[in-house]
């Protein structure tokens, strides 16, 4: 039993046994000892790994084995040439070339069959012209002369036998296939011949190109292209650096000023931009805050949300005034800093918010039922009582049905009730007031219903609901709400009057009639709902 190893031989896998693997291993050693590591050296070798590659490929193919054999590495050697022919001196190795060449050249050309490719190297356009020519040893310009001639005498017709050509036809890749084109062994020494030349022809042609006049007169106005387009876009690149500076500075500054205004102030910015914000000029942020937010925690949000905002303010501010001065300053330093405060200002923020959250996690509601000392009532009328804030307060808040108005120089909040109309299971008309609030614990939503205020005036069969409720001064918003409900006895009327308008929600009757299509109207409390009483 022997050992095998598999090898990679130029991108190709083979299994190899082990005395085969040593002499192959062996030889290309003394192959890469002798042309080196330089980059003509690499592209030597390569060529002989493809070519060896392909000679082992074609043995497989033909005696239908998988390994690799000794007598496959002495066959390939043979070949490609031994390595003491590479071993030797310049002087030595011209003369043994020399001494073959007349030995091996009639087998050598017995044996090697030349190939049609495309030559790359001496292309037109697809290279099939360059690849005849190598083939039948004629020169590729009188082939395309050839072609020229033909292609005016056929008017065109040989044009698709060209594409046909360069389709079918495949390119000359390695320098064995351009060897093998040439009808020459691809050997070790042919390898090296062939790429030397081409390095030097490359070279050839490179240096004659840069010691013509052309060159040096192209070469000199590109650079005086390359220098006038640099300092062009240098003074353009200033200006646009310039503008963005300016235009961050104003932003910087009008955005720092308006948010210390509104913080401290309140008053000149949204008078001057009410747009931006959608509340008007008398927004002032902490006397609003104090309706949300717990009096020992408004300072601190206050002060965190200073730093939450205004620190890329000031960062906007500084960066733009650095594009327009070009002044120098320890940048990791300042904006280490400025992250540090804006991160603790924002972790600040997030722990009060969520502190002030829980006091929404209970609701409660509080009931307050009243008759209505009318026993001889037929019809109760319903009517909206006398907007006492329609004249002397500006509203600039509106939140959940609640608004924040000024009035004499403080500021109220109020809400809107809602009225529904209800069938009564006694035979009084009763009214029902149902608060609602919510806070951190049952009781605490309790003490804020408490804090409701909502008042509305009997008078005979008339009941003048108030179109608001307040809560008291200090009072936090904490979702408080007020549902009036009338409830009515069946057979009874209730007369809805115009203005009810305002805070009517959602009454159900038999003819589903829409909320502002029942007002100004008479309505009957039937066994199946509320129906309209024309009478």
């Amino acid at each position: 039993m022997k050992k095998t190893f598999t090898i990679n031989i130029s991108g190709s896998v083979f299994h190899i046994d082990e005395e085969a693997y040593q002499k192959l291993q062996n030889y290309l050693q003394m192959l890469n000892a002798h042309f080196g590591s330089d980059e003509e050296g690499r592209e030597i070798l390569q060529d002989i790994e493809t070519r060896i590659a392909e000679l082992f490929s074609e043995k497989m193919s033909k005696e239908d084995k998988n390994v690799i054999l000794e007598s496959w590495v002495d066959d390939v050697i043979s070949r490609m040439g031994k390595p003491e022919d590479f071993m030797e001196g310049e002087e030595e190795e011209e003369e043994t070339e020399k001494a073959t060449e007349g030995a091996a050249g009639s087998t050598a050309t017995n044996k090697i069959k030349r190939r049609m490719y495309r030559d790359p190297d001496h292309r037109v356009l697809g290279g099939v012209c360059g690849g005849m020519g190598a083939y039948f040893g004629v020169d590729p310009v009188v082939l395309r002369i050839i072609c020229f001639v033909l292609i005016f005498l056929t008017s065109g017709a040989i044009i698709p036998v060209y594409l046909l050509l360069w389709i079918a036809v495949p390119k000359a890749k390695t320098t064995a296939q351009r060897l093998e084109m040439r009808g020459q062994e691809a050997t070790v020494s042919n390898i090296e011949k062939s790429i030397k030349e081409e390095v030097t022809e490359v070279k050839a042609s490179y240096k004659k190109f840069r010691s013509s006049d052309s060159y040096n007169k192209g070469r000199e106005q590109v650079g005086r292209f390359g220098e006038m387009t640099y300092s062009v876009l240098r003074v353009l690149l200033k200006v646009v650096v310039v503008i963005v500076g300016v235009g961050l500075i104003l932003f910087g500054f009008v955005g720092l000023l308006s948010f210390l205004t509104s913080m401290i102030v309140g008053h000149s910015f949204m008078e001057a931009a009410p747009w931006l914000s959608g509340l008007g000029p008398e927004f002032h942020v902490p006397g609003v805050a104090n309706y949300f937010i717990s009096a020992g925690s408004l300072t601190i949000l206050l002060v965190a949300i200073a730093f939450l905002v205004g620190i890329p303010l000031l960062g906007i501010l500084f960066v733009g005034t650095k594009m327009v001065f070009r002044f120098k300053t320890n940048n990791k330093l300042i904006f280490l800093g400025a992250l540090g405060v804006w991160l603790v200002a924002l972790v600040t923020v997030i722990v009060v918010s969520l502190a002030q959250v829980d006091d929404y996690s209970k609701q409660t509601t509080v009931n307050e039922s009243n008759v209505v000392s009318c026993e001889d009532c037929e019809t109760l009328y319903l009517k909206l009582g006398d907007d006492n804030y329609s004249q002397n307060y500006y509203d600039y808040m509106d939140l959940d049905r609640m608004k924040v108005i000024s009035e004499n120089g403080e500021t109220i909040l109020l809400g809107n009730p809602r009225l529904d109309v209800e069938s009564s299971s006694t035979d009084d008309f009763v009214i029902l007031i149902r608060k609602k609030a919510r806070g951190g614990s049952s009781e605490e939503a309790k003490d804020h219903v408490e804090e409701i205020v909502y008042r509305y005036d009997v008078k005979d069969s008339t009941i003048y609901f108030n179109p608001y409720y307040r809560l008291e001064q200090g009072s936090r918003w904490l979702q408080q709400e007020v549902d009036i409900t009338v409830k009515v006895p069946e057979g009874k009327r209730v007369y809805l009057d115009d203005d009810l308008i305002k805070i009517i929600y959602d009454i159900e009757n038999v003819s589903n009639t829409w909320d502002g299509d029942m007002v100004g109207k008479y309505w009957r409390m039937t066994p199946l709902g509320l129906e309209e009483d024309p009478s």
